[in-house]
């Protein structure tokens, strides 16, 4: 059983905490950035956040059974095939085409499949809901959520429980209103891209 400080300690120890000016996937602005991928790079590191946050999904969910895990691409598809193993079912991804998440590559939901949705990060839960939309729209149904990191400070909206190993209070800004300590500062989309740490 892992504490939030073991988990914090796993993302320091992987270097995927970056300090600076970044803008996040939805749009917003933020002074830390959480590359989990640095973290999922590591298949025991992997093998130890995911098989902590598949205990607390089944200790959430009980009974509830879990069919498939959906991810979106591209953040969702490491932790989501990880916490597929985890959990003993199929794990398929959605992507974007044409600006809308899709199943592509052959993938397929059954009617009325139970779903749990998978991300490495939320913070606004906008793609989480487009991914509900999709996953809906294929037939499923999504029952959870399941994220490695709880970044939303409670503004997700998402209509089913969020289950995350880490809850961190994380200020985000909208680019026309800056605090000082960023407005300064030249912002960089990370992306995949890999950052050096910044002071």
């Amino acid at each position: 059983m892992l504490t939030e400080q073991d988990v914090m300690q796993e993302f320091e120890a992987a270097e995927a905490i970056l300090r600076g000016h970044f803008i996040l996937s939805s749009g917003l602005h933020s002074d830390t950035y959480l590359q989990c991928a640095r973290v999922l790079m590591n298949p025991a590191r992997a093998d130890r956040l995911c098989a902590e946050l598949a205990r607390r999904v089944r200790e959430v969910l009980g009974p509830q059974r879990i069919d498939m895990v959906v991810a979106p691409a591209m953040g969702g598809v490491i932790v989501g095939y990880e916490m597929g193993r985890q959990l003993g079912v199929d794990t398929i991804f959605c992507e974007r085409e044409g600006g809308e998440f899709t199943l592509r590559r052959g993938f397929a939901i059954a009617p009325g499949a139970k779903i749990l949705l998978v991300e490495d990060v939320v913070t606004t839960g906008k793609s989480s809901l487009e991914t509900v939309e999709c996953i809906t729209q294929f037939g499923g149904e999504v029952v959870a959520e399941a994220s490695l990191i709880d970044r939303s400070n409670g503004g997700h909206g998402l209509p089913f429980p969020l289950i995350s190993l880490l809850t961190l209070d994380v200020k985000t800004y909208h680019a026309d209103h800056l605090p000082d300590h960023l407005a300064h500062i030249p912002a960089v989309k990370p992306g995949s891209r890999w950052l050096q740490k910044q002071a």
